[in-house]
């Protein structure tokens, strides 16, 4: 007998209907999966037919073959051990086949039949709700299909409870969407560092117009307890933003049952990190760290440390916003629009230019160093700040500064300006956009000629300038680009240890 299911595999992250077609013939004993299956589809043979015993319910012995259309498609992950399993009982004529005509399935099956939670539960609800069918996933990753709008969603916790849904002995309730997280989570607090008022105001407008900052200074100068009080200082993802950024948590199976994920992302990958883990890859693609910090922040502490082709990897999604993959097996494309933080320290020891110890690198030694960055990954960075070390005394003396909730308030401001004059973030703001929104009139003019031609900035600087000096404006409240305004985005534009 045959039994047909839908279920999804995952192209970069959006999910593809795949047709799960299961006959149950005469012969002998045999089960076999085709259609291009990966390791871990094959070896859903094992825990289906466990899974099947172990939950009380028949096994054929019988010739069983399963095959996963369409064929030219690789198939990967667990998720397809579900609606095997459940084709498998309907073959035997536990319920009926039509059962699962409407349904859209997806889960992983333990030993003992409970369901596990599988990557993507979240793009597989977005293509149900596309298809105009019902989800039918692990009880695990209810939370996250639920987010999407105008889908049903089943949600059993084992095999025998979903088995016992579909021949309709006990109806399962759709699942309901999980009650919001407190957005106010315990994030370090901006008025723990002390002094740095330059650094606090380039990480605030940083984080308001969307610029990638770059901090230097010598080792416990607090470039990194700088970076890390970011989180705290970004307001909440809108609708939209949330879903995607839920969409590629989802498919890197880094969701780990939550729902909606309301908060932006930030990223802080060690400098050991590996090109792929950095900008995604793999024989079968998978996210990178540039696209789980779509919409937020991506810290590299230890800027010069990462591998020269990792750094040179980011000038692409840095400009573009996404990431395209091609491999043999698949060519996938994932955002990446994400804003980077990258810290580090002057020269090789890091004392070069602290009054408190005199720098032991050599010229060579620094210039080397220094040359680990390409002129082209540091003409995409918006903000070069020094950050010294303070001393004690200083440390001391420093009055509290502004709360994280009071600047976050202020950045809140200045995106809802940016995004009612001219619907993105000023970093986002290209060619004529840019022109028409930070447009420059009289002495404004001048100045920013003055200052291109004396930092020597390429077109790309030069129009980077303008945005910086766009958000300055708007954090001010400023509907025009004025001299003061060029003039503070200046200063963050200078060359590198000039």
């Amino acid at each position: 007998m045959l039994a047909k299911a839908t279920s999804v595999t995952l192209v970069g992250v959006d999910a593809v209907l795949v047709t799960v077609e299961v006959d149950v013939a005469a012969g002998l004993p045999a089960f076999t999966v085709v259609g291009l299956p990966d390791q871990a589809v094959s070896e859903a043979r094992e825990r289906v037919r466990a899974a099947i015993r172990n939950a009380h319910l028949p096994f054929p012995a019988a010739r069983i073959t399963v095959n996963l259309a369409p064929a030219d498609l690789r198939k990967e992950g667990p998720l397809f051990d579900l609606p095997i399993a459940l084709c498998l009982l309907a073959a035997q004529g536990l319920f009926a086949p039509e059962a699962l005509a409407d349904l859209l399935i997806a889960g992983e099956l333990a030993l003992d039949g409970e369901l596990r939670a599988v990557p993507g539960a979240i793009n597989l609800a977005l293509k149900a709700a596309e298809t105009g069918r019902t989800a039918l996933v692990p009880h695990a990753n209810a939370p996250e299909a639920c987010a999407v709008e105008g889908v049903t969603v089943l949600a059993p916790a084992s095999l025998r409870a979903a088995l016992e849904h579909l021949s309709g002995r006990q109806t399962l309730a759709p699942a309901r969407p999980a009650a919001p997280a407190d957005p106010a989570e315990s994030f370090a607090c901006l008025s723990d560092v002390k002094g740095q008022a330059q650094g606090r105001r380039a990480l605030e407008i940083a984080l308001a117009g969307g610029h990638n900052l770059l901090l230097v200074g010598p080792p416990g100068s607090g470039k990194t307890l700088l970076a890390r009080r970011a989180p705290g200082l970004l307001p909440p993802l809108t609708a939209g933003e949330a879903l995607e950024v839920t969409r590629i948590h989802s498919a890197a199976g880094q969701l780990g049952g939550r729902g909606l994920l309301r908060q932006a992302p930030y990223r802080a990958p060690h400098h050991t990190v590996s090109d792929a883990g950095l900008i995604g890859g793999g024989s079968l693609p998978r996210p990178g760290e540039v696209s789980l910090a779509h919409h937020g922040v991506l810290f590299l502490d230890e800027f010069p440390e990462f591998s020269r082709k990792a750094l040179e990897a980011l000038r692409q999604p840095l400009e573009d916003g996404v990431v395209s993959i091609s491999r043999a097996r698949a060519s996938v494309i994932y955002p990446a629009r994400f804003q980077l933080i990258a810290a580090m320290n002057p020269c090789p020891c890091g004392h070069l230019g602290d009054p408190s110890r005199a720098c032991v690198c050599s010229p060579a030694e620094r210039a080397r160093y220094l040359a680990r960055l390409s002129g082209p990954v540091l003409d995409r960075i918006d903000l070069v700040v020094s950050v010294p070390r303070l001393t004690v005394d200083e440390l001391t003396r420093a009055p509290e500064g502004e709360s994280s909730a009071h600047v976050r308030e202020r950045v809140a401001a200045a995106r809802a300006r940016m995004v009612e004059r001219q619907g993105t973030r000023n970093a986002a703001l290209l060619g004529s956009a840019l022109r028409c929104h930070a447009r420059l009139e009289g002495a404004a003019e001048g100045f920013a000629r003055s200052a291109a031609s004396r930092l020597g900035l390429s077109g790309r600087g030069f129009d980077r300038l303008l945005r910086v000096a766009r958000t300055v404006a708007d954090l001010e409240g400023s509907e025009r680009v004025r001299e003061t305004h060029l003039a503070e985005a200046t200063a963050y534009r200078t060359r590198l240890f000039e």
